[in-house]
């Protein structure tokens, strides 16, 4: 399905193709932290506030909170300059991770950051 259309996307050899595409335009409120893995890869993680919007009569949670991640240079340049209560707007995809914790393996769904920019400055 296109987000914008609600109507179902053929490929070019008729089968409709899927398409994995997030925008969330929101309030940071934890701060853009790198942070360096087992593997030698850097990450940036960040967790932005959305507010809800629609249709609340099957929740009174009026606010989501999601996790970032930033692996590409370009938006990791502008998200390392945020600060908690920026607001900004972030594009990119839903990923599933997995990672080695503890004693064991662990998960996380997360937003993989292509693009970000801050739309308003939290005030001093």
């Amino acid at each position: 399905m296109s987000a914008r259309t609600k109507e179902k996307v053929p490929a070019t050899d008729g089968r409709v193709e899927h398409v994995n595409e997030v925008r969330l335009v929101g309030r940071v409120t934890q701060a853009p932290e790198e942070k360096l893995l087992p593997s030698g890869d850097a990450v940036w993680t960040f967790r932005l506030a959305v507010t809800r919007t629609g249709d609340r009569s099957r929740s009174k949670q009026t606010v989501d909170a999601l996790e970032c991640a930033v692996w590409a240079a370009r938006p990791r340049r502008s998200i390392a300059t945020w600060g908690v209560g920026d607001e900004v707007e972030v594009a990119g995809a839903l990923r599933r991770r997995f990672f080695r914790a503890g004693g064991g393996a662990g998960s996380r769904t997360e937003v993989e950051v292509r693009t970000a920019r801050v739309i308003r400055r939290a005030a001093a």
